[in-house]
């Protein structure tokens, strides 16, 4: 149990993939314009993530590694999250429409987001077990989510702002998650696996 509240406290905070290992960083940029569509992308994110990283640990555990298939990895897990996005994209069309155009090109865009792979990838590769794998995958989307909204709550706040001209637009963007991203290397060294 202990080791599974480490893992949940190190990816969701320590080893954030957008903050600390900067993975992802597309659909953070593009989609924290609003705290509406960082909302459903970090669901989106959440659902993906964590169901890739269940089916991708049973598949590499029960098929590839027995059949001597592991050189197969990255075309499954490609599969794999692919499927899952497909998954999403139709229901949110069927289910929200607005959000839907909301989250526009960056939600196909899940499927090359490269913190789902990197997610995907690290849980075999660390030996986790299936249980800790679940909750890697689980902590590690709440970790982009928590980047994520965090973010769009600031860029709501900084369109109120008064900003030199220099500074409007992309800059601003890259300053302000500079910032954030220093703020999350505060709970560096607080706890490692």
């Amino acid at each position: 149990m202990e080791r599974l509240l480490t893992i949940i406290f190190v990816y969701i905070l320590v080893e954030n993939f957008v903050l600390h290992r900067f993975f992802g960083i597309c659909p953070f940029l593009g989609v924290s314009r609003k705290m509406e569509t960082a909302i459903g992308m970090s669901m989106a994110v959440v659902f993906v993530m964590t169901m890739a990283t269940l089916v991708t640990w049973l598949l590499y555990s029960f098929v590839l590694v027995p059949y001597n298939l592991e050189y197969l990895q990255i075309v499954t897990f490609i599969l794999v999250i692919a499927s899952l996005v497909q998954l999403v994209e139709t229901t949110l069309r069927k289910i929200s429409p607005t959000l839907y155009q909301g989250l526009g090109i960056f939600l196909p865009l899940i499927t090359t987001n490269c913190a789902i792979m990197a997610v995907a990838l690290l849980a075999v590769r660390e030996e986790f077990t299936f249980v800790e794998a679940v909750v890697f995958g689980l902590a590690a989307s709440i970790g982009f989510s928590l980047a994520l909204v965090i973010m769009a709550g600031i860029r709501e706040r900084l369109e109120l702002a008064e900003i030199p001209d220099v500074l409007q637009g992309p800059a601003v963007t890259l300053i302000t998650a500079g910032i954030l991203s220093l703020a999350f290397l505060g709970f560096g060294g607080m706890f490692t696996l």
